[in-house]
């Protein structure tokens, strides 16, 4: 029960509120004193002034913007003055009863008043129960005497939630907003010092009479383009003014223009020079090509399994097939293709790696075609337990190999893949008497040519020089011996063409050369300087086909191979 002193107004046709309220114990039995009043007053106040902002909001056709922190703060105050209504309003509501002190009016006049229906501020509309009902009477005096009831009204809890959730979206915001532009100040900074240190050394360079090189004009090119890109991603990622961005970029621009005019300005014309060089190459190599054109790039190839040449020219760059199918370990072995004088265009295809000491030959495989090689298809493998080093070579369908831990030499037939004859080599050293350079165990080595089957190897009687001897190719019988003047353990591998020796050796690790020959038809020998590229450091075995008229290669586990270019004249002996 709520106590006020109040005016009438008749003429205005509702009561106004006195300024000072009072409580009267006899009238008020929660005895609610002087401040519960004011905190009442306050309170109407309050969520009289949310429900105002909530309307002219809803009414206006622009609603003006109330800030998220503006609103925050009458919910607040809201909830607080719907905390002190429950609170006054726990009592429930009873009927006043004169008091000698106050006498009650009961006037029939006046009738008992009751608050109008009002628009609930959460919903926009009218609401089924009045917020306060009001009843009383005025005295003669004109003091108003009346009883307030304050209905439990249901305060908006989940609209205050999801305006503190907003608050809490929009701080987290604002903190990474405010992060990078902190990051975005600190990269400035440091391209700021860099800018700096560049006009520093171009002031340097335009004072100085030194000349500089195009390294240094290059380097200040890419530390101008890199902050040129950086000031793009900030324009594109900066929010707010780009002032100090648009700043830079105009500095790094006049940058770039004067580093390309102190190019253009080389006190010794340095760069000029350098490139009218490179222009003056370029030309002659054009030349070089149209000449060229009018001219055949190398001699037409002889016929194949044809001797009327004049011997090598010179090599072609390495073509690699593949890698050897037992792979990369296998690093030591050999590969070639069977030459057969009746059928020299139908030889097999064989690829014989040794085992990973680098000395037994156990397993090889056979191939009908190039193109089953590539493919790891239709293969024949076969397994042996007597070769030694990679000096083996295959001729009219028959292995040649070195037998293991001796001097001795075998024929094994491809099709059986059975020993056919095992022969004695006269005075032949072995096992790494005098095996080739870089290549161990392969004291003899097998080549085949288009005369036939030779051997290369040394003797004691030799003094370690190589030894060429031409044999009977069913029987293994030595049919002619010839004797070099070439160290064999210098000579990094070998092989036959047209009945000439030629040795190889090391150069660096990608480069051999053919640096040696011994012509056993005319018993002459002389150097050469033909240069032969390679894939891998070290030369296994090489191994010449007559009729394809290539090299076989086995580099270190790669089987690779070379054209050969021929003379068209006879080699003048020198």
């Amino acid at each position: 029960m709520l106590i006020s002193n109040t005016k009438a107004h008749p003429e205005r046709g509702h009561f106004s509120p006195d300024p000072t309220p009072f409580c009267h114990p006899a009238l008020n039995p929660s005895h609610l004193c002087r401040d519960d009043l004011r905190s009442l007053h306050t309170s109407v106040i309050f969520l009289c002034l949310l429900s105002t902002v909530q309307s002219q909001q809803s009414s206006q056709s622009d609603p003006v913007k109330t800030d998220n922190f503006t609103l925050y703060l009458y919910m607040s105050l809201a909830a607080g003055s719907l905390g002190n209504l429950r609170r006054l309003s726990s009592t429930p509501p009873q009927t006043l009863a004169p008091t000698p002190n106050l006498p009650v009016t009961t006037d029939p006049a006046l009738t008992p008043w009751t608050a109008p229906l009002t628009a609930s501020w959460a919903e926009g509309g009218p609401v089924s129960q009045s917020f306060s009902n009001f009843t009383g009477s005025v005295d003669d005096r004109g003091t108003c005497q009346c009883s307030v009831s304050l209905p439990d009204t249901v305060f908006p809890v989940e609209r205050v939630e999801r305006l503190e959730f907003t608050a809490h979206i929009l701080s987290e915001k604002f903190e990474k907003e405010l992060s990078k532009v902190k990051e975005y100040a600190q990269l400035i900074s440091v391209y700021e010092k860099k800018l700096f240190n560049l006009t520093v050394r171009i002031e340097i360079m335009e004072k100085d009479t030194i000349s500089y090189t195009e390294l240094d004009f290059e380097l200040i090119k890419i530390e101008v383009k890199e902050m040129e890109k950086l000031i793009i991603q900030l324009k594109k990622s900066f929010v707010g003014s780009t002032h100090i961005v648009d700043q830079l970029e105009v500095e790094i621009r006049n940058m770039t223009l004067l580093v390309e005019k102190l190019e253009t300005l080389d006190a010794n014309n340095v760069l000029v020079i350098r490139r009218e060089i490179l222009a003056l190459k370029k030309k002659l190599k054009e030349c070089e090509a149209a000449r060229d054109e009018h001219l055949p790039a190398t001699a037409p190839p002889p016929a194949p399994g044809s001797c009327g040449h004049g011997g090598v020219l010179n090599i072609s760059k390495p073509s690699i097939v593949q890698l050897n199918w037992q792979g990369f370990s296998y690093k030591f072995g050999a590969w070639g293709r069977d030459y057969s004088p009746q059928h020299p265009d139908q030889g097999l295809y064989w690829v014989a790696p040794l085992n990973t000491d680098a000395r037994v030959l156990e397993y090889y495989r056979l191939y009908n075609t190039l193109d089953d090689l590539l493919l790891y298809k239709y293969a024949r493998q076969s397994r042996i337990t007597y070769g030694q080093g990679s000096g083996m070579a295959v001729y009219n369908n028959n292995m040649y190999v070195n037998w293991y831990n001796t001097g001795n030499i075998a024929r094994v037939n491809l099709t059986t893949n059975t020993v056919a004859v095992t022969q004695n080599l006269p005075g032949a050293a072995y096992n790494n008497r005098f095996s080739y350079a870089n290549v161990a165990w392969q004291d003899i080595d097998f080549a085949v040519d288009e005369h036939g089957l030779w051997v290369i190897y040394s003797t004691e009687a030799s003094t370690g020089n190589m030894v060429i001897s031409k044999l009977n190719d069913t029987t293994l019988q030595v049919l002619n011996t010839w004797f070099t003047k070439q160290y064999k353990p210098s000579v990094s591998n070998a092989f036959m063409v047209c009945g000439v020796l030629y040795a190889t050796r090391t150069l660096n690790t990608r480069a051999e050369e053919i640096f040696y020959y011994y012509d056993t038809n005319t018993q002459k020998e002389g150097q050469l300087q033909i240069p032969m590229h390679k894939v891998q450091e070290r030369v296994q075995s090489i191994n010449y086909h007559p009729f394809d008229q290539k090299l076989f290669v086995y580099n270190d586990g790669y089987l690779v191979t070379y054209d050969l270019n021929f003379l068209q004249k006879p080699r003048k002996i020198v």
